[in-house]
């Protein structure tokens, strides 16, 4: 089993976003996502929520309350609850973000762009 883990966001990529409403507001789920996140995790791919609602500009307080709504959510609608997070590190393998363009390793040379 890969030690690495796949971070996914949130806004725009698992729940729907229609902008913000504040951190007690998540939108509802992106069923082909929630469905591409439970495959991984029943093949024991370690997901991680990654989303700017946990991020250093915010104070403990504001990313605590995201983080409980965050796993309550995904305890409700994936079935578990997940680690969140605003950072990556050398253990992530892939990320799945709204806003993401993808470039070779190495060279700089864009592989997809929307």
């Amino acid at each position: 089993m890969n030690r690495g883990w796949v971070g996914v966001d949130l806004d725009g990529t698992l729940a729907i976003y229609n902008g913000w409403n504040g951190t007690d507001d998540i939108g509802k789920p992106v069923e082909a996502m929630v469905h591409r996140v439970k495959g991984w995790l029943r093949n024991g791919t370690n997901v991680k929520i990654m989303t700017a609602r946990v991020a250093s500009n915010h104070s403990p307080e504001e990313r605590e309350n995201a983080t409980r709504v965050i796993k309550k959510w995904c305890l409700e609608h994936i079935g578990k609850e997940l680690e969140v997070t605003a950072e990556k590190d050398f253990c992530m393998i892939e990320l799945w973000d709204d806003r993401c363009v993808r470039v070779e390793h190495n060279t700089g040379r864009v592989l997809s762009y929307v």
